[in-house]
């Protein structure tokens, strides 16, 4: 018995799927691991860009469905699919259904719907937070993510709260709440701009609520792989890239359809200042970048934290800002300036810290190597 089962954590570990993350120590000599991890990256930070810029890019030119913005970032989930087919089934000893499996396929059935609902919730704020704010103002509020995750991550996934990692909090904190004091674009009538300050509150609070969304799911992903997937595998990305993804497809589609929006759909594909074709790739382009952008998020949970995860989709913050001074002309005050900055700070206080971590086992491995040539 001890040797079949020495037999298949072998066969295992093989074919690619570790028991657990990769350690700190060993993370500094894989090569593997590196690779994964910049292709994640790469994902995310290329995703959301993208997607974010072609979000406002509809609204700017016409589009007015939040439903169909909303839908755009969950119903990618069937591009996944294709990539089941070549990850090898598991070794089974019996067919029969026990308790056990049972209860471990409405657990995780539970984790999905769960998870499900508050990425639609999630992606709902989002939708109507870039709706109301320009898209600079919006990413920079975005970056208050990191302070939620952070707060998250304490609870549930027991990251530590550093100096560096309060700074950074209290940072971003400043950085989202400047925004706040900015001053509204002028307008004709005090009724008009009575309403252009309703929305840029209701797209603040938006804001805030998607980004607390965003980092409480990243946080509960972490903490199903840890305590109830216990699994780190390719696949285990896959089905948290997909499920829950489906059941959130499924909540804004009976919203689009309940809420009748969907009627007012292709005339307003008819009416695109860019054309209709335009509104299709814009569409299609924001499917396939807020996908990327998910499978990179889930990746870096798997492979690092959500809190890096979190800290990576941050670099976003002095990438959309610009681009968007340039293609949507947005204004570029100097709260937003001071706030961008703050947010910046904020991030390399956070990412410093996590260069001290890496540091520590690699300090740790060379001081008794270094002792030892002392001796001879």
């Amino acid at each position: 018995m001890e040797l079949e089962s020495e037999t298949q954590e072998l066969h295992l570990r093989v074919n690619g799927e570790p028991e657990g993350k990769v350690s700190t120590e060993e993370r500094s000599h894989n090569y593997s691991w590196r690779l994964r991890v910049s292709l994640f990256v790469t994902l995310l930070l290329a995703g959301e860009t993208i997607a974010t810029l072609l979000g406002r890019l509809y609204y700017e030119k016409g589009g007015k469905s939040t439903w169909l913005e909303t839908l755009v970032q969950l119903v990618g989930f069937p591009l996944t699919l294709p990539c089941y087919y070549y990850i090898k089934p598991e070794p089974s000893k019996t067919k029969t259904i026990t308790k056990k499996t049972t209860s471990s396929f409405l657990k995780l059935s539970l984790v999905y719907i769960g998870l499900g609902l508050l990425v639609a919730g999630h992606c709902i704020l989002y939708s109507f937070g870039l709706l109301y704010l320009p898209v600079s103002t919006f990413s920079l509020i975005s970056a208050s993510q990191l302070a939620f995750n952070a707060v998250f991550s304490y609870f549930l996934n027991s990251q530590k709260l550093t100096p560096f990692i309060l700074n950074s909090l209290v940072l971003l904190t400043i950085s989202s709440t400047l925004l706040v004091i900015q001053h509204e674009p002028e307008s004709s009538s005090s009724t008009s701009k009575s309403a252009a300050k309703s929305k840029y509150v209701i797209g603040y609070i938006c804001a805030i609520g998607s980004s607390a969304g965003y980092s409480l799911v990243l946080s509960l992903t972490d903490y199903a792989f840890e305590k109830i997937l216990k699994k780190y595998t390719f696949k285990a990305i896959l089905d948290m890239a997909t499920y829950p993804s489906m059941v959130a497809t499924c909540v804004v589609v009976v919203g689009l359809f309940g809420s009748g929006g969907w009627k007012s759909l292709s005339t307003e594909m008819e009416e695109f200042q860019l054309g209709k074709s335009s509104y299709i790739l814009i569409t299609i382009g924001s499917t396939i970048s807020w996908q990327a952008c998910l499978i990179g998020s889930v990746g870096l949970i798997i492979e690092v934290s959500s809190l890096f995860s979190n800290v990576i989709s941050t670099l976003c913050l002095p990438v959309v800002p610009v681009l968007a001074v340039v293609f949507f002309r947005d204004e570029m005050s100097g709260i937003k300036l001071i706030a961008m900055f703050l947010a910046i700070w904020g991030f390399v206080s956070y990412a410093y810290q996590h260069y001290v971590d890496d540091r520590k086992p690699q300090e740790e491995q060379e001081l008794p190597q270094h002792e030892e040539k002392e001796e001879m």
